[in-house]
């Protein structure tokens, strides 16, 4: 019942691909990320997964789709059991959505990242 700075949430860590959780919903974890390069194709069997730009741009690529390129203000909801892939070109800061437990690394070969409440 307090207010979130996603500014200061995401200044105090570095690093690509390691979401960090900032607040939980319905079994959610809410969590701020940075993007840059590429992440493995994968997909969620269960749960579909929610990508909110809050700063630059993603490309969310497709297995079966084409690509599309969202940026500040924009999000994506990838369906449970697409085949997907985000990447960015240079530094992008955004807010996902997934439930408590799912692993980031969906059904790829990626260790999934540890997802830390800051």
């Amino acid at each position: 019942m307090h207010k979130i700075n996603l500014a200061e949430k995401l200044a105090q860590f570095s690093s690509h691909w390691d979401p960090h959780v900032v607040a939980r919903y319905n079994d959610n974890d809410v969590m701020v990320v940075k993007f840059q390069g590429e992440f493995p194709f994968h997909k969620h069997d269960t749960t579909d997964d929610l990508f909110l730009v809050l700063e630059g741009s993603v490309t969310m690529d497709y297995a079966d789709a084409p690509s599309v390129t969202f940026g500040a203000g924009e999000m994506v909801v990838v369906p449970k059991g697409v085949v997907h892939r985000p990447r960015a070109e240079t530094e992008v800061k955004v807010l996902v959505i997934e439930p408590v437990g799912e692993p980031n690394s969906g059904d790829s070969d990626r260790a999934p990242a540890p997802k830390p409440f800051i």
